[in-house]
């Protein structure tokens, strides 16, 4: 459990439409890693999901996007080319855990909402349940997450995820990418 403290420090919910959307992502970022990760843990950035999925190819947009903009502050994990998704993750957890001692993980991942929530990029503090749209039981990830709002939940998630426009959660990921990648600990 967090401290009320650490839940509203940095905290931030935003449209990604908005012109300063990436630096206000960048600047949560950058508060709550300060208030989260006082140490000197590396940081690992967990983007999930699969390109199988329109509205579940955020986490690896969002991943290939990061490497291709990355400032060397830290690791990427689920990108287009090895997405990190419901039937990996264990394994994707374990060999982060095995490469470095206590990372701090970023996770990022798409999920439902409600319809005037749809394009909203949330950054807070604590873990991640990814699956949850799909009743998916995954081991909850990260230390703090950042999680885009791609489509309206509710009734039969599955199709909805698969009927999600691309373009929204392509510029919903380069604006998350852009925000991550201007971040420094």
């Amino acid at each position: 459990m967090l401290p009320d403290a650490a839940i509203k420090v940095g905290s931030l919910s935003v449209y990604y439409g908005d012109p300063f959307c990436s630096r206000k992502i960048q600047q949560s970022i950058s508060e709550l890693t300060t208030s989260l990760n006082p140490g000197d843990r590396d940081i690992v950035i967990l983007c999930i999901g699969t390109d199988r999925s329109t509205g579940d190819s955020l986490g690896p947009l969002v991943g290939t996007r990061l490497t291709q903009l990355k400032n060397g502050g830290f690791e990427v994990f689920g990108t287009l080319d090895e997405p990190v998704h419901a039937v990996n993750l264990v394994d994707v957890m374990e060999g982060i855990n095995s490469r470095y001692h206590n990372p701090f993980i970023i996770a990022v991942d798409a999920c439902l909402g409600k319809a005037d929530r749809v394009g909203y990029i949330n950054v807070k503090p604590g873990v991640l349940f990814p699956g949850t749209a799909l009743q998916k039981s995954l081991p909850a990830v990260g230390d703090l997450h950042i999680s885009g709002i791609v489509n309206v939940g509710g009734f039969l998630e599955h199709l909805v995820l698969q009927n999600t426009r691309l373009n929204l959660v392509f510029k919903m990921a380069e604006v998350i990418a852009r925000g991550l990648a201007g971040f420094n600990r």
